[in-house]
């Protein structure tokens, strides 16, 4: 979300930032926002004047009470207290008045509140500039790729083999998009989070389990309202929504809030399921457990001063690669171009893991600098060594979701006889176990 004085200082600025996104349809809003921008500080000069005349005039009865108390002339008592009713009448016009300039206030700030929740945050000049995810750039690979030369089934059918997923059961009992998990593999699954959380943990973050449940305002804070529709399930009948990820009921934790400057940066991994209709999902490879409406996640949280966002978004997936490095699964750096960018953030990139069934690259983690547009929304604040309030920055993302590691993990240390090994370093987390042996 958008400065209102930043776009009424820079509407081409604002407009170009929209032609880049391919957003075009939106480009007339930004001078409707000025538009009411302009409407809603005239009614604040405007109730203001009537305020000031309101005052000047309930001021200037005071005396003329006092004389028409003193007053033995009859006519001069009556033109004394003509002249006060008059006045009383002006105040009482002048309250009806800034009755009307107050609605007319509140009815645009409404309406350009609406507007400022689409406008999208101004891109990073790093940012490739494209239409769609077709357009995202390649930036470094991670780990050579192999190709084993034998098949390797669907991540379903190894699960299968080791008695480690019921899907069927899943769909009886809550509908498609779900699954249970069984045996080695729901321990693997545990492993790959506490792996994710003690790896966070080691470099510094603390460790945190959110609500996974927040309010509406926390919602539109958080996201946009084309992502809120098309993720978020809401419990009936409250105001209540389930998380489609921790990073919405973490960064809502600040709400309202004013920060020490010494307490930044707030650096915090956390743990959740996370709840997503995933509307629109569809293709092969978005079957098993791809692409589904429930599943577990460790992440991974910042908030900090806008100066330190840049390098926070660095360190923030390099940490991605050096975890899926030490698990041996290579990976790449995808940055995510104009098109393909949330409308809340400045620049995004994507982790993709090598999928040697698949031959390629697909997305299993994240990373985000949604600069100020949170912070804002929210009202996330803090006092600069000059006392001056300053809008945080904040960043996400994904440490570990283990459906997808799951997938990495077993394509990636599968053997020719149907065996998977244990990386060295997830070994600790699965009792020592170096090699999962498939019971048929």
């Amino acid at each position: 979300m958008l400065d209102i004085k930043f776009v009424r200082e820079n509407p081409e600025l604002v407009k170009e930032n929209i032609r880049k996104k391919f957003q075009n349809a939106k480009l007339p809003l930004v001078d409707e926002a000025i538009a009411l921008d302009a409407e809603r500080r005239q009614a604040i000069a405007d109730g203001e004047a009537l305020k000031a005349e309101r005052n000047k005039l309930s001021k200037a009865n005071a005396p003329l009470f006092g004389q028409l108390k003193k007053c033995t002339d009859e006519a001069k008592k009556a033109e004394l207290q003509a002249q006060i009713d008059a006045n009383n009448a002006a105040v009482k016009a002048s309250a009806e008045r800034m009755a009307q300039m107050e609605a007319k206030k509140e009815n645009a700030e409404a309406a350009l509140n609406k507007i400022m929740l689409v406008i999208p945050q101004i891109i990073d000049p790093a940012v490739p500039i494209g239409k769609d995810d077709s357009c995202n750039v390649e930036v470094e690979r991670f780990g050579e790729p192999k190709v084993p030369d034998f098949e390797i089934p669907y991540h379903t059918d190894i699960m299968e083999r080791f008695d480690g997923i019921d899907m069927d059961a899943a769909g009886r009992v809550s509908g498609s998009g779900f699954y249970y998990l069984l045996g080695d593999i729901a321990r693997m699954h545990e492993a790959v989070l506490a792996y994710g959380r003690d790896f966070m943990i080691n470099k510094g973050f603390t460790y945190c389990i959110p609500p996974f449940m927040i309010h509406g305002n926390v919602v539109e804070g958080v996201m946009s309202q084309t992502d809120m529709d098309g993720m978020m399930y809401k419990i009936e009948g409250e105001d209540l929504y389930l998380i489609g990820t921790s990073e919405h009921s973490m960064i809502g934790r600040y709400i309202g809030q004013i920060l020490p400057e010494s307490a930044l940066p707030q650096t915090l991994t956390s743990y959740s399921p996370c709840f997503r209709k995933e509307k629109g999902a569809h293709g092969i490879e978005e079957r098993g457990i791809y692409r589904i409406h429930q599943f577990e996640k460790q992440e991974m949280i910042v908030v900090c001063k806008a100066e330190d966002s840049k390098d926070w978004y660095e360190r923030l997936w390099r940490y991605s690669v050096e975890l899926f490095r030490s698990l041996d699964i290579p990976v790449r750096q995808l940055e995510c171009c104009s098109g393909d960018l949330a409308d809340l953030k400045c620049r995004s990139c994507d982790i993709e893991a090598w999928s040697p069934r698949q031959q390629k690259y697909f997305e299993v983690c994240s990373c985000s600098n949604l600069g100020d547009a949170q912070a804002r929304r929210l009202k996330i604040r803090y006092k600069d060594e000059n006392g001056k309030m300053q809008l945080c920055h904040t960043l996400n993302n994904t440490c570990v979701a283990p459906p997808r590691m799951l997938i990495a993990l077993l394509e990636n240390n599968l053997q020719a006889d149907g065996s998977v090994l244990i990386p060295k370093a997830l070994q600790p987390y699965m009792g020592g176990t170096e090699i999962l042996r498939p019971k048929h």
